[in-house]
Order: C-alpha cells, then structure tokens, then sequence
C-alpha cells in the first residue's frame, strides 16, 4: 500500500497544483506540504482531512488516504433505502417527479441506475432483457448489444461524448468495473478518434421510434458537500426536450410516480 504522502502527492499531481497551490489553498506552508508528500512528516486526521477537502477527493478515497495513515476512516456509506438517509432519498424522489413527464435517472459511480421516475419506461420497450437486470448500466443500455444504440441517429457523437466524461472521471478515480465498460463500449476502434468533445450539454441525443425522432438533452445535478459516500458518489442525469415536437411527445406521457431502482434499493 502506498503511503498517505506518496497518496496525497498523486491526488494533488491528478489536480494538476504545485505543492505551493496546495499549500496556499489549505493555509499551511509549502514546505509542510512538501514533508507530508515525502514522509518526513506524519500528518494528522484534521490535516489529511484538509488537504483533501482543496485536493476536492471523494470521500471514498479520504478514508482511504485516513486508513493509509493509520486513521480510523471518517465517512460512512449506507444505502439509498437507509432511514439515516430518508431525508436525501425522499428528496431525490420529488426532484424526479418534479422532472416528469421527461425522463430522469440517478446513477452510482459506475454508471448503474439507482432510480429513474417512469417516462424512462418510453425507452426500454424491445431492450434486452439481460440488460434490464440489476444492476443496470446506463452506458450498457445505451451502447450494449440489444440496447438502444440502433435507434441513437447520432450514435457517434453520443459515444464521444461519453467517452470524454467516463474518460475524465477514471483520471481522476481509477476503477476496474468502469474501466472495463469502457474498453468494451467506448474505446476507440480503428480510424476513430479519441478527440474530447468539450461542449456536451449542446449536442443533443437523438432516437428514432419508426417515424418518430427524439431529440433530448441532459443536465447533471449532485449533492453540495455531502458526509455520506453513497451521496458523495451519485448523480442525477435530467434530460430535457431539445425542440418542440419532443416536447409534446412526452407531455402525452401520464405520470405515474417515481420507479425506485433498478437494484431495487
């Protein structure tokens, strides 16, 4: 196991700030900083804790860098369905209500459907039915065999740009389940480009339902500074209507609640 310095020194270099960027940010010396990263200097909790808090280190990760320096880890992690965390649930709940008649989804770190409210339900007709098995995976359900990517007009710009947000994210996080779903469904293949797209939120999906083309596009909503890792680590995918006849398709749709899970949480 590396020690919390050399941990700290690769959070920091992920960054991309100098021991003198982290050292202003979190009100200490350079030189302090710089006996930490190299093990000259035993931090303490409140320290480690502070430099991850300008380093912005999921809380997955700050116990993490807690355990490696002999520290019991600070953050807990409890299920979405958890009475400690009704309140949150309960929130979500009516943030994806509120967002019907369009469709929204709350996805986990690695991709997979939490929640969704039931105007998902228009996109799953004729999916796979091994891709509606727990845990679902968005990036699967989309690109998958089986999957939607056959009514996806822009098939590639839509794999781009998920290729640029899945891509940033395991810079930042490495993890093995996330990076294999990206070697199977969004690694570039021959000819292909890996070239960022830097504008996501104006490039529309676009589906075809037989005569019928959609056209939606997403927002990301996460919680402000939460102390739990389960809301540390999910978001809330929102998709709107990108013109007018998208628009009415959906505000046929009856509203009929929350879906809770997928994973049935």
């Amino acid at each position: 196991m590396n020690s919390v310095g050399e941990m700290l020194r690769q959070w920091r270099h992920r960054r991309r700030l100098s021991q003198l960027d982290l050292a202003i940010a979190a009100d200490v010396s350079a030189r302090h900083v710089s006996l930490v990263e190299t093990g000259k200097s035993n931090p303490s909790a409140d320290m480690i804790l502070r430099l991850a808090d300008q380093l912005e280190v999921p809380l997955r990760e700050r116990n993490r860098l807690l355990l490696a320096a002999g520290f019991a880890p600070r953050y807990t992690e409890r299920p979405l369905g958890a009475d400690t965390l009704s309140t949150a649930g309960d929130a979500i709940a009516r943030v994806l209500r509120a967002h019907e008649p369009y469709p929204a989804v709350v996805l986990d770190r690695r991709w997979n459907i939490v929640m969704s409210n039931r105007a998902l339900d228009a996109f799953l007709v004729d999916v796979a039915p091994d891709l509606l098995r727990p845990p679902v995976n968005i990036v699967r359900l989309g690109l998958g065999r089986g999957g939607l990517a056959p009514r996806i007009v822009n098939l590639a710009e839509v794999r781009a740009v998920l290729r640029t947000r899945i891509s940033r994210q395991l810079a930042i996080v490495p993890d093995a389940e996330l990076h294999a779903i990206y070697e199977e469904l969004l690694a570039p293949g021959a000819g292909e480009t890996s070239r960022p797209v830097e504008s996501e939120v104006t490039i529309p999906m676009i589906f075809r339902f037989g005569d019928l083309e959609l056209r939606l596009f997403s927002t990301t909503t996460t919680f402000g500074t939460p102390l739990d890792i389960t809301l540390d680590e999910i978001s809330i995918e929102s998709y709107y209507p990108a013109d007018a006849e998208t628009a009415a398709y959906f505000e046929t749709f009856e509203a009929g609640g929350v879906r809770p899970g997928f994973e049935g949480f």
